[in-house]
């Protein structure tokens, strides 16, 4: 397994955290405009896991991801004169698709830049949405130069994949509506690459259900989170070739102090894992998900899964109640990996 290429110690910064108030205000500007997804569980799963699982599905959301929450919540709050400057952004994929289609519900234009191995899936849904797109190399530092560059030449305003606090709070709405269609849950369980949709998911469960546990789960291959939260210090890095596409960048500053004060832990998925568990997804709930959705169940699908992640027995005697956010179901269907898992 290659290790990934790591760039300079991020800058620390001290920042302060969304309040319960932005989710609640957040929530009600984007509810008309998105989808209130399912939640969907499986026995099969439950049994392999032994716990009790529940799937909030933003595969099935808007723009096939949960990154239309922030997205939306961060342009349809803009002023009229920051909106009519268009939008800048730097994305893999999914927010990039998210920002053209929000941009676009405010008649706004939208400069996409995107790494030069983005999916091809992910590319054609942002020209479907109107967005431009300028590709770059595949590296952290040539997206944020790109978009530096082209917010320059247009004056356009930067919405940032999720180091805003609009975009943290929008993501954030995921995890409210789960836990008010299931309330007891013991844990919750989210993928972790710069951190909008755990950082969102913390501030909502924890507003909610003070006691729950929450954990993110990352590639070995891109494993900054991890090493952050090992070390209590931002870690760095550039690029990284994992198959989990959605999940190449890092924590910013405002994304590392939510979770390294609210999250339990970060589970390390291998590549050969997050294929194994997006199959079976696939096969057993007869849901698409991409692979860096389906590394938000692989670690319960190890030998001794669960148990890493040392939940107090419930007082019912039931197995542990666990959310799982499948984040996305955006795939090219003309490389899929089952071949090699």
């Amino acid at each position: 397994m290659s290790s990934p290429q790591t760039s300079p110690e991020p800058e620390q910064e001290a920042t302060s955290s969304p309040t319960w108030q932005q989710i609640v205000e957040a929530h009600a500007l984007i509810a008309a405009h998105i989808h209130r997804t399912p939640v969907l569980t499986s026995q099969t799963l439950n049994r392999i896991s032994n716990a009790q699982l529940f799937f909030k599905c933003e595969n099935f959301q808007k723009t096939g991801s949960f990154k239309i929450r922030g997205a939306a919540n961060a342009i349809l709050s803009l002023s009229a004169e920051d909106a009519r400057r268009g939008i800048v952004t730097q994305s893999s994929g999914n927010h990039a698709a998210a920002v053209a289609c929000a941009a676009a519900w405010r008649n706004t234009r939208a400069w996409i830049v995107m790494p030069e191995n983005s999916p091809r899936v992910k590319c054609d849904a942002v020209k479907a949405f109107g967005g431009k797109i300028t590709f770059c190399e595949p590296t952290l530092t040539a997206r944020k130069e790109t978009a530096t560059k082209i917010q320059a030449e247009t004056g356009a305003t930067l919405v940032h994949p999720y180091d805003d606090d609009r975009v943290i709070t929008g993501q954030a709405t995921a995890a409210k509506e789960l836990l008010a269609d299931y309330s007891d849950l013991d844990a919750i369980l989210a993928p972790v690459s710069g951190g909008g949709l755990l950082s969102g998911t913390c501030l909502s469960a924890r507003h909610l259900k003070p006691s729950i546990r929450l954990f993110g789960c990352e590639p070995a291959k891109a494993d900054d989170a991890y090493r952050s939260l090992q070390s209590g210090i931002l870690q760095g890095i550039d690029s990284s070739d994992t198959i989990a596409d959605g999940l190449r960048a890092c924590l910013a500053p405002r994304t590392f102090a939510i979770l390294r004060r609210e999250l339990s832990g970060v589970l390390l998925v291998n590549e050969e894992e997050i294929i194994s568990a997006m199959r079976f997804l696939w096969e057993r709930m007869k849901i698409v998900v991409e692979p860096s959705s389906s590394i938000a169940v692989a670690p319960l699908l190890k030998p001794g899964g669960l148990a890493s992640l040392n939940l107090p027995p419930r007082s019912d005697g039931a197995p542990p109640k666990i959310g799982i956010i499948l984040s996305g179901g955006n795939v090219d269907l003309s490389s899929l990996p089952f071949s090699r898992a």
